[in-house]
């Protein structure tokens, strides 16, 4: 399953998923390892993943929910997974402040209950969710805070990794920045960020890089590049275009592009059409 969640392909989870769920509750219930408890709860991760990509958010809410019991018998990293997925239902809920809330939390019992590089992947994506949430919230001074502090764990890893489909490293650590920065309408660094990664190499899933050039393409069509929002936006669809079809940048640029074009673009038609917009 974790490999299919990596290439973006929504469909093959969504047929995937039930066995996957079945499978994880009948053999946790059957060992009551703290593993065996983790398996849940990625289990529901991906339900939560895949039902936020669609926004089917009673789907969603009741994931989170399934989570957060599992997680209670597995390990403090898991609980941690678990807390910012909660926080993603308060972020698709846009109610920010309450998401910053659970990720405080969280990041508080991490800090106490976790050692070595689990503790780092713990604080990582805790502080990666409330640079979201900071940054959807245009709360600067907060979104600034996890920033700094999750590039600073970030130096813990030489390269991501991966727990439960979700990464964590300096490049996913670039990819949210990126994005965040994009809510913050600092333009500029976001696409500075982004050649800084790209000249690096990147290593991420179709998961991380379709959304990080959907944001580049809201970068640019905020600076006035719309060629460059366009190639960008090619790129996201390229990638991973079962993802690029629902999600909401993606469909919030490629609106604004066929709005603003006077003319006919073959290449934004063709886009346009694959996405079921009018042009």
């Amino acid at each position: 399953m974790g490999r299919t969640r990596s290439s973006a392909d929504l469909d093959k989870v969504l047929t995937d998923l039930p066995a996957l769920v079945d499978g994880a509750q009948n053999h946790a219930h059957a060992v009551g390892t703290p593993e065996a408890w983790a398996w849940v709860v990625e289990a529901y991760s991906t339900v939560y993943w895949l039902a936020a990509r669609h926004r089917w958010m009673t789907l969603a809410d009741l994931a989170v929910t399934k989570q957060k019991v599992a997680a209670q018998q597995s390990d403090p990293v898991t609980a941690a997974l678990a807390a910012r997925d909660e926080a993603g239902i308060y972020l698709n809920h846009g109610e920010f402040e309450d998401g910053l809330a659970v990720v405080d939390r969280a990041i508080t019992e991490a800090e106490q209950n976790s050692t070595g590089l689990g503790r780092s992947y713990a604080l990582g994506i805790l502080h990666l969710r409330g640079l979201t949430l900071a940054g959807r919230l245009q709360d600067k001074q907060t979104a600034d805070q996890h920033i700094d502090r999750a590039w600073a764990v970030a130096d813990d890893f030489g390269e991501d990794v991966e727990r439960c489909g979700i990464q964590f490293g300096p490049e996913n650590t670039a990819v949210h920045v990126i994005a965040t920065s994009g809510d913050l309408r600092r333009h500029g660094d976001a696409i500075s960020t982004m050649e800084d990664l790209m000249r690096d190499g990147v290593s991420l899933p179709a998961t991380r890089t379709s959304p990080l050039h959907m944001n580049t393409a809201r970068s640019r069509l905020a600076l006035g590049d719309r060629d460059g929002a366009l190639e960008d936006l090619e790129k996201a669809w390229a990638l991973a275009p079962q993802m690029a079809k629902v999600h909401p940048t993606s469909q919030e640029v490629l609106r604004v592009l066929t709005s603003a074009h006077k003319r006919s673009n073959p290449r934004l038609v063709k886009l346009a059409k694959k996405a079921h917009i009018q042009f």
